[in-house]
């Protein structure tokens, strides 16, 4: 199989959810140009006015749960949701792999003025549970993602919170048509056909190494309960615009910092900065997929306009494939997991149908930088 890459942005059609045209240019491409140009974006700020007016006339206790990490996108949904005038109760998954930086950022967010849950799950049960996952999927990630959905949307089905507000729509930022009718919603529909859990849901790794009771904070409550409640889960990106640029402003305004030394991968030294863990996540796309993190921000550039693909093709030769050494050890240490299973993994996680073997390196044909840096293709452990 030789992977097409998309001639206006940099995304090959080995990334899940993306297909090119006979015209060389990717879905996600022509949905950003579509959905720029199709929304009536006043229209669809009046409908959320209706929905922050709905759930202020529920008179819970809070109006809504906005999920947070306390990067740069959290700032500007809570700030959003402050300047509608919403009682915000800010929820967060509490990452194991969370750093100082981190930490401090999440400080300054719960500054702008919104009460805060910061949930952490029992260490040992995320060990096990991301050990098993990267191990059966090739994924670390599946634990952190069960759980930023799960949680929040627990909280507002307890607490009887009429609305969760999300940040951006994935499917219209990556592919997803203006006409869609569910892009507002992360409901149990979404869940079940969001790529990253694998397909899997939190009851589906119950087995000898995890109890129900331990997979209990990865559980979103039932479909049955969450429609009782009447609660409205959207994502804030379908109402209003959503442009990056605008909330780092809006964040470094209210005391976020970006990471001195740089990005650890990809193209931000504003972005994936607060946990040590979630490069590991990115870094499998490489032998999965055959790109990296780079590309998927770089394309996000290209589609604002913000740099030309010759210049994000060089900018991906000069930083090559940023494997990141550090947090692998970190996280292989957390997990238990030596580096030697770990390399196993990246063999074994390796699309064979992507990649090749020539003159002694694994190669992805049709990859469109030149002296691109290949790893070694180690035969033995190949076969």
């Amino acid at each position: 199989m030789t992977v097409r890459f998309c001639q206006s942005c940099v995304l090959p059609d080995s990334r899940p959810g993306i297909t090119i045209g006979s015209d060389g240019v990717c879905n996600a491409c022509k949905g950003h140009q579509r959905n720029r140009v199709e929304i009536d974006w006043a229209s669809r700020e009046q409908r959320l006015n209706e929905v922050v007016d709905w759930a202020k006339g529920r008179n819970a206790a809070y109006d809504c749960i906005v999920p947070v990490s306390g990067g740069k996108d959290s700032f500007w949904q809570v700030a959003r949701c402050l300047e509608m005038g919403l009682k915000v109760l800010a929820v967060t998954w509490k990452s194991p792999g969370r750093n100082a930086l981190g930490q401090s950022n999440l400080d300054a967010l719960v500054r702008l003025g919104v009460d805060h849950v910061d949930f952490a799950i029992d260490p040992s049960v995320e060990s096990r549970f991301m050990r098993r996952t990267l191990i059966e999927t090739g994924s670390s990630a599946v634990p952190m993602h069960l759980a930023i959905f799960a949680i929040p949307m627990r909280f507002a089905a307890r607490l009887g919170v009429p609305l969760i507000v999300w940040g951006e729509s994935p499917f219209m930022e990556y592919g997803g048509d203006a006409g869609d009718s569910d892009l507002d919603l992360l409901n149990h529909a979404w869940l079940k056909r969001h790529g990253i859990l694998q397909g899997r849901e939190a009851q589906d790794w119950i087995g000898d190494e995890l109890s129900p009771r331990e997979l209990e904070p990865f559980t979103p409550p039932s479909e049955a309960e969450f429609d009782a409640a009447d609660i409205r889960s959207i994502f804030l990106g379908y109402y209003l615009p959503w442009d990056p640029s605008e909330s780092l402003r809006v964040a470094e305004e209210h005391g976020f910092q970006r990471r001195a030394e740089g990005p650890k991968v990809g193209l931000y030294d504003y972005a994936d900065i607060d946990c040590d863990f979630i490069s590991i996540h990115h870094w499998f796309k490489y032998p999965k997929f055959g790109f990296t993190r780079l590309f998927d921000n770089l394309s996000l550039e290209i589609r604002n306009g913000r740099v030309s693909r010759d210049a994000a093709l060089a900018t991906i030769a000069r930083l090559g494939d940023q494997r990141p050494d550090a947090d692998i050890a970190r996280a292989l240490e957390f997990m238990d997991l030596p580096p030697t299973v770990f390399a196993e993994l990246e063999e074994h996680f390796r699309d064979l149908a992507i990649w090749q073997q020539q003159d002694g390196q694994w190669v992805v044909p049709g990859f469109p930088v030149a002296d691109w840096r290949w790893p070694r293709a180690d035969l033995e452990q190949a076969a």
